[in-house]
């Protein structure tokens, strides 16, 4: 028999889970670090050329970073040089 409290948690873990993905869409992860747009800390293109390494494309103020599986995420700049937009 199913214990109640360790199948709650369960259900909360399951949902935790399943709202990363929407998390995931202003970020993007390199090796262990997390890169976030709009971020004062680690969000400059420096940081950025740090964590992730040399984007497969650039494009003046935009970068492509070809990820696993064939997606790729695109990284726009603002004119300072911070991350504004990940998609």
């Amino acid at each position: 028999m199913i214990n109640l409290s360790k199948l709650i948690i369960a259900l909360a873990f399951l949902s935790i889970c399943m709202i990363e993905p929407v998390y995931a869409t202003g970020s993007m992860r390199c090796g262990t670090h997390i890169i976030n747009a709009g971020s004062r800390r680690g969000g400059t293109m420096y940081e950025v050329l740090k964590k992730c390494g040399e984007p497969t494309e650039r494009y003046g103020n935009t970068w492509i970073y070809d990820r696993s599986g064939g997606s790729k995420r695109t990284l726009r700049f603002n004119n300072n040089g911070q991350l504004s937009r990940i998609d």
